[in-house]
């Protein structure tokens, strides 16, 4: 009998996910990358838009003892590989603090609230958008192509969600292409203060492949372009070509945050979103 997933440890086994072989979107370092931009300690209720199979969602809820992490997915297929994940034996300690809700985050008014997305209910929310325009060519695999595909104005609904499901003050991190960059900044409007973005480069001297971005709701504070993150380092014959420096490491496999340079300032009154 053919094997259709595969059951992925990390954090050097704090967790497991429960993923589909082969097809579909695969966790990795992405995720843990996104979950490592949620800083702090004591309870915390934290949303993973777009959780997939739950790994970022999970990776805080295991680093963070008090952490409670809903996971919001849309497809069917996908939220049933976050339910098992959550189920699974090896993540018996995290399951009291994890859920999965399976709906659209993208849906506005009472739908939205219907939907378990809530106002002002989260500290934290979190996301690793579908990253390629609609555009480009689609995966042979649809259930990747889902995950990957970028909706018109997909920054928009999804930072729009988030703006209206934290708590003043509370943070909004994602992960993205750089390519992104303009989008997000507009989505996150007079939504979102204090954006600090890090640029992910593979090596010193190649181009970034990722963005890491944090804002908080309501603050006035100013952009910030933090220093470039580098994963590898220079290459000597060949040696080290694919291992990562110790803090990219540290925070794939949860043993650091990567917390944000500036405090959240007072939060503005509310906005309507």
């Amino acid at each position: 009998m053919s094997v259709t997933e595969t059951v992925d440890a990390f954090h050097f086994g704090a967790f497991h996910v429960v993923q589909p072989k082969g097809r579909g979107h695969r966790a990795g370092m992405d995720a843990m990358l996104l979950a490592a931009l949620v800083a702090g300690e004591g309870p915390m209720r934290v949303a993973d838009l777009g959780a997939g199979a739950g790994a970022a969602g999970m990776g805080v809820a295991a680093r963070i003892a008090d952490a409670e992490a809903v996971l919001f997915e849309r497809s069917t297929e996908m939220a049933d590989f976050a339910r098992r994940s959550i189920a699974h034996p090896a993540n018996a300690r995290l399951a009291a603090r994890l859920s999965i809700i399976e709906t659209d985050v993208t849906l506005r008014g009472k739908a939205r609230l219907a939907a378990g997305l809530a106002d002002d209910s989260f500290d934290h929310v979190i996301m690793n958008p579908p990253f390629n325009d609609a555009g480009d060519r689609r995966a042979p695999d649809g259930l990747k192509a889902e995950a990957h595909a970028m909706d018109d104005d997909l920054f928009e609904n999804w930072i729009r969600t988030a703006g209206a499901i934290l708590k003043p003050g509370g943070q909004l991190s994602l992960i993205a292409r750089p390519e992104s960059i303009a989008d997000i900044i507009g989505a996150c409007g007079r939504r979102f203060g204090g954006i600090e973005i890090t640029m992910l480069h593979p090596r010193e001297g190649e181009n970034a492949i990722r963005l890491l971005v944090t804002a908080i709701k309501g603050s006035r504070a100013r952009l910030i372009f933090r220093a470039p993150l580098f994963m590898h380092g220079p290459f000597v014959d060949g040696e080290g070509a694919h291992r990562f420096l110790p803090f990219i490491d540290d925070l794939n496999n949860g043993r650091t945050a990567y917390p944000r340079l500036a405090k959240a300032r007072k939060p503005t009154p509310a906005i309507a979103f």
